[in-house]
């Protein structure tokens, strides 16, 4: 199979359950997205499959074969930080960073859907859960660059 990441390609032999999760962390060696739950749960794996957000643990890597698959590592493409990313860092969006890769992926594919307020974008990112508690940090990042976008 191939598959595009980060605007790589990569030709893969992979065992047709192997998550796109797993062929990301143990065959291309990109750990940004975690592992929490192994369910889809809690969003720490979230990446973007065709500029859209999808917890990883739960699709197969033989589904995104022939998409573009964006991780957090790809985001800022050599330019910098992408502005959600410099975002986080300006208001100190993360603690632990364990679901910060997640959340972001999440927050740069839900720029191009409603963000426009506060409430709409923490129910957008609900999917995404940090046990640190860095909501109010994380909505706001969020808040600022959907509306510059």
């Amino acid at each position: 199979m191939t598959l595009q990441v980060n605007g790589l390609e990569h030709q893969l032999r992979l065992d047709n359950r192997t998550t796109l999760l797993d062929t990301l962390r143990e065959h291309l060696e990109l750990t940004g997205a975690k592992k929490g739950c192994d369910q889809g749960q809690c969003g720490a794996c979230t990446v973007l499959l065709d500029g859209r957000r999808v917890v990883s643990c739960l699709i197969l890597a033989c589904s995104a074969d022939g998409k573009a698959v964006t991780t957090v590592e790809g985001l800022s493409a050599g330019q910098g930080l992408h502005p959600i990313q410099e975002a986080f860092i300006a208001h100190d969006a993360l603690q632990c960073g364990f679901c910060t890769p997640g959340q972001i992926c999440s927050a740069v594919g839900l720029t191009s859907e409603e963000t426009e307020s506060p409430a709409a974008i923490r129910e957008a990112m609900s999917g995404n859960i940090c046990r640190c508690g860095a909501y109010t940090h994380i909505t706001d990042a969020v808040y600022e660059v959907a509306g510059a976008l």
